[in-house]
């Protein structure tokens, strides 16, 4: 499954939740936490479940909801109406509600792999088993980063730079050098764990060459993602997170002479006159992945 791009959504506009799938994001992120204010939670989870729950509402999107940190039992509660283990289990019942259409949920503010323990258990509770993205945005979320994605329910860990700035009381800078550390620990947390990474927001939405320098720059540290807060956003990045046909091809040559290698017992070989090293076989097969999760694969 292909995680390059994840689109958030306010969870109190179901007009741009409905366009989300539109916009050719892998992920699309309804979101109950930042983007809604406190006074409009409950309109928000009610427009979160009608859309959801939409028989017509069936994108090629992974659909996810970010769950407020406060509460999530209620956000749950209210997104599958009253569904329960039992009812979502298939007991043949005619009654039985279909399942609203929930990929995945996003924890923000994650600080230890209880708290994806405990979110995983109330979707159990509920019926559900949505893949968890877990949000790593405070000092202590990043010390803890290893612990969080290696939980057992962890699909995604997630690095939230502006957040991170905020609690440390850093000042973000165009650089980037005061959420580097995190951010390199984060993707090796998520990479030791085998679990997806997702790189933080661009927030100048208007500055395409930036996201595209700072998303090339993700892809550089071993990020297989980003957060995307505008449609516009999107294609830059799964552009980025696509490789293109010439390291494709590179990667097929690298792979297709392992393989020979392999039948022939020969232990060393060479590509376009280089010989490959185990570093250079991981390279091949990291892109191979990558198409193949695009809908690229011609092997």
């Amino acid at each position: 499954m292909a995680r390059r791009s994840l689109l958030f959504s306010p969870g109190d506009r179901p007009e741009l939740m409905r366009k989300a799938p539109a916009t050719g994001a892998d992920v699309v992120c309804f979101d109950l936490e930042d983007a809604v204010a406190p006074g409009r939670k409950d309109e928000a989870r009610t427009a979160v479940r009608d859309v959801i729950a939409d028989p017509d509402f069936a994108p090629d999107a992974e659909v996810c909801v970010r769950l407020t940190a406060t509460d999530p039992a209620a956000d749950l509660d209210a997104l599958i109406g009253a569904r329960t283990a039992e009812a979502a289990s298939g007991d043949g019942s005619d009654d039985a509600e279909a399942s609203p259409r929930l990929d995945a949920v996003m924890l923000p503010k994650v600080e230890g792999a209880e708290r994806v323990e405990r979110a995983a258990a109330l979707c159990a509770d509920r019926g559900l088993d949505p893949a968890v993205f877990a949000l790593v945005e405070t000092a202590g979320g990043v010390l803890d980063a290893e612990e969080i994605a290696d939980a057992d329910a962890t699909d995604a860990l997630i690095f939230g730079a502006e957040d991170l700035a905020a609690d440390v009381g850093a000042t973000r800078t165009d650089e980037g050098t005061e959420v580097l550390y995190a951010r390199e620990h984060v993707v090796l947390a998520a990479s030791a764990a085998d679990v997806d990474a997702l790189d933080t927001v661009y927030t100048d939405f208007s500055d395409t060459e930036g996201l595209r320098e700072e998303t090339a720059f993700a892809l550089g540290l071993g990020y297989d993602g980003k957060l995307a807060i505008h449609p516009s956003q999107v294609d830059p990045i799964n552009e980025a997170f696509t490789p293109d046909a010439e390291a494709i091809e590179w990667a097929e040559r690298v792979l297709d002479a392992r393989d020979e290698a392999d039948r022939e017992g020969r232990g060393v070989f060479s590509v376009d006159g280089e010989m490959v090293d185990a570093p250079l076989i991981a390279q091949a097969e990291r892109i191979a992945e990558r198409a193949a999760a695009a809908g690229l694969d011609r092997r």
